[in-house]
């Protein structure tokens, strides 16, 4: 862990802190949005695919005063880096020091064009290079080895989604101590296991057990056929959801940090998720605004 300053060999001025929000951007309320930042958390990731204008971050960047904004993330198939990089531009030079481009290849199950994703990333990469969206205002989304390299080599450092402590520990040793490490990780505030995983179930099962690349993260990590089948066995989903009381689930969470994460998102998965966010500030002790 460090003290929150994180990026590519130290040079990232973004401050996201060691706790953020992911949700998706239909659930970025007013009421969430104010309420994240003055509970302490760090950062925002902005989930489901934020089209390139970028319009969201710039609205979300003006309706609040420090926190920072990440997307979890832009597909580059869906944006080309041509609209991308002047919309990076406008928002950075508005809101300097609070925006993080968080960037992934997508699924080839929702892209037709989904050919040599390794190649697209990387000519993209050189496309942003060339409009100089700078390497350490932007990170990757990453599972894999080959894709956790590259975001230590081109960008602040990898957000993985749909993740384990024990690939956060993984994914510490390819990046190395510099790069941001931010996973993602779903949590449900409920102490009742089986109520707590008919919250969590549909939400790993559509679209994430039908999806190759996220199938193939989870078998490097030891889960087989058996724990996908049927909406997810319960220790795959307690696994990808934690629950239970409030010390409960700052464990699962502080997890990744002892595992080498820097920065953790949670996504919040009760159907309100203020008071969850509440309770997990205050058993963090986030610093409040």
């Amino acid at each position: 862990m460090n003290d929150g300053t994180v990026g590519l060999s130290e040079g990232m001025s973004i401050e996201l802190g060691k706790i953020g929000i992911w949700r998706h951007a239909s659930g970025l309320t007013p009421e969430v949005l104010a309420e994240a930042e003055a509970l302490g958390y760090g950062a925002i990731w902005i989930g489901g695919s934020p089209d390139g204008d970028l319009k969201i971050v710039e609205n979300i960047l003006d309706a609040t005063d420090q926190i920072a904004i990440a997307t979890g993330v832009l597909n580059v198939w869906k944006d080309d880096a041509a609209t991308v990089g002047p919309s990076y531009h406008r928002v950075a030079d508005k809101h300097p020091g609070r925006f993080l481009l968080g960037l992934g290849i997508g699924h080839p199950e929702a892209t037709q064009e989904y050919q040599k994703p390794y190649a697209k990333l990387v000519s993209y990469l050189d496309e942003l290079d060339e409009l100089e969206v700078p390497a350490e205002d932007r990170a990757l989304a990453a599972l894999g080895p080959k894709v956790l390299r590259l975001s230590a080599e081109r960008s602040a450092g990898a957000h993985p989604y749909l993740v384990t402590p024990e690939h956060t520990r993984e994914a510490r040793a390819i990046l190395g101590a510099g790069p941001l490490l931010a996973p993602e990780q779903k949590v449900v505030l409920e102490t009742d296991p089986e109520r707590a995983r008919a919250i969590g179930r549909p939400r790993v099962q559509k679209p994430y057990l039908g999806l190759t690349n996220y199938l193939n993260s989870l078998r490097r990590l030891g889960w087989t056929d058996a724990d996908f089948a049927d909406g997810g066995s319960d220790a795959l989903i307690d696994a990808l959801v934690v629950h239970g009381d409030e010390a409960a689930v700052a464990r699962g969470i502080t997890a990744h940090l002892d595992a080498g994460a820097d920065h953790v998102a949670i996504q919040v998965l009760n159907e309100d998720p203020l008071p969850a966010l509440r309770t997990i500030a205050g058993q963090l002790q986030l610093p409040r605004r």
